[in-house]
Parts: structure tokens; sequence; C-alpha cells
């Protein structure tokens, strides 16, 4: 990682998530460093999307702070929501194209929304954008006409029209076949390291995550809190958390116990 390990790009203070009385994860605090890849995990049900929701302002906390850079998103609104979302850029689950529109004009779209670029610059970093995640023969191609691994590359591209300097990825490896997964790790992995980017990935891919991860956290719900902050191959060896070394791989004899308890 180039940058400093103490150089936080986002911090989460005291995030209470729920829905009217019910309280899904509670007092929430982590950092996310500039230029590392940082990956949230979790159980089904703990909340890792509704987490990576709040943190780009479509859910609003029971209670805490989301700092991205120097304005807390949960709290702003109106312009100032505005400028915070020009910052990053969002990947869905399943990639989200609009399926009557190209690749470029898919990824045209962000910069005819937030800029007041001339239609020939906006289509020139559209193309650009296209060619960094290796689709630049495409441009011209419906979202219908190409794999869904492409359609991730493209989502990507769309979700890098502004230049964020905060990538979100809602299961990027969803969907996709193991040699397809790959190529996407290697992707993310090189934008990260020569573009600089800080990435946030939602995922519960074990292979995508040792792959690419800097740093994971994990939510539990049943302490509906953060049982594992690091290095997910740390994590795996060495946490004092059962439950951690077990999702992750690491702890071999009680995984090996559990099956057998369970025949």
């Amino acid at each position: 990682m180039a940058q400093s390990d103490t150089d936080p790009v986002i911090r989460v203070e005291g995030l209470t998530m729920g829905f009217d009385d019910f309280v899904l994860m509670r007092d929430l605090n982590f950092e996310v460093r500039r230029g590392e890849i940082f990956v949230i995990l979790g159980g089904s049900g703990s909340g890792k999307s509704t987490l990576l929701k709040h943190m780009i302002g479509l859910y609003t906390p029971q209670a805490g702070r989301i700092w991205i850079g120097d304005a807390d998103i949960a709290h702003a609104d109106g312009e100032r929501f505005e400028a915070i979302l020009r910052g990053m850029g969002v990947m869905y689950q399943m990639g989200a194209l609009f399926g009557s529109m190209t690749l470029q004009e898919n990824v045209r779209l962000p910069l005819e929304v937030h800029t007041a670029l001339p239609r020939s610059a906006m289509d020139a970093v559209a193309r650009a954008k296209l060619q960094l995640v290796g689709l630049g023969a495409f441009v011209d191609f419906m979202p219908s006409e190409i794999s869904g691994g492409m359609q991730k590359r493209a989502a990507i591209a769309r979700a890098m029209a502004l230049d964020p300097s905060v990538l979100f990825l809602d299961e990027p490896s969803a969907g996709l076949d193991p040699i397809t997964s790959r190529e996407l790790d290697r992707l993310i992995r090189r934008l990260a390291r020569s573009l600089g980017m800080t990435i946030v990935i939602v995922s519960h891919e074990l292979a995508s995550i040792f792959a690419i991860a800097d740093r994971v956290i994990m939510l539990d719900k049943e302490t509906r809190g953060i049982v594992a902050d690091g290095d997910p191959r740390r994590l795996r060896e060495e946490s004092a958390h059962p439950w951690v070394r077990r999702f992750l791989g690491g702890d071999h004899d009680e995984a090996a116990n559990g099956e057998e308890a369970s025949a």
C-alpha cells in the first residue's frame, strides 16, 4: 500500500443500522485507509450490503456518523450531499446497466448528470474508461450482447466515470465462474494499484477475498457488531474468535468436528 496506514479516507463512528424498532448492527466503528482494498464480510443476513448502502448515502443511520473525507454523508443534504456523491463511484451487485443503452452510453451517463462537458469530451472519457477495463472494442455493444463478466467490467467503468476517490463494489464476483472471477480480481487489484484508488467491497467469495483484500472487517449478526478487523490471511490463522477462523477456512480441526457432529 503506497499511502500511510494512518491516513483514513472513510471513518465510521458509532453507526447503528436498523429499520423502525429493529436494530441490525449497533455502534460500528472502523476506518478505511487511503489506497487500500477494504472488504466487508459476514454471514447471511449480517448486514454487509446494508452497511455499504449506509456508506454511500442510500440509507439513513439510526445513530452515528459516516465521514467521507471531511464530510458526514449521514447528515449532509443539498449541494453538500451531491458533492460527496460525485467523489465516489458505485457498482451494484448485478451491474445495473441500462439495457437500452450501449456500453459507451451507460458509462457516459454520470458525466451527463454531473458535468457540463461537451458530448465529444464525454464520449472520449467513456471510451477511455472502457479501454481501462479491457472493453475498448465493445463501446457500441448493448449489455445483452456481452457476457456477465464483461457487464461487471462495464459497470466498474461507469463507476469510475467521474474519477472518484473511492470505489464501492457490491458482490462484484457474484454469479461469475471461477476463471472470470479471477480475471475480475486481477482487474480490481490493478486499478487499485495503478490509480491509487480506495476500494470498498462487499463479498463472501473467499478466493477473491484472499486474492485482493488488504484488510477486512467481519460483521456478526449474533453480537450485532464487528468481530474481526485485519488482514484476512492473519485472521484465518490467528483470530481469537473461532467463528472467524472457521469462516475464513483456517480452523480446520473445528470445522471437521462440526461436520462430524452434523452428519
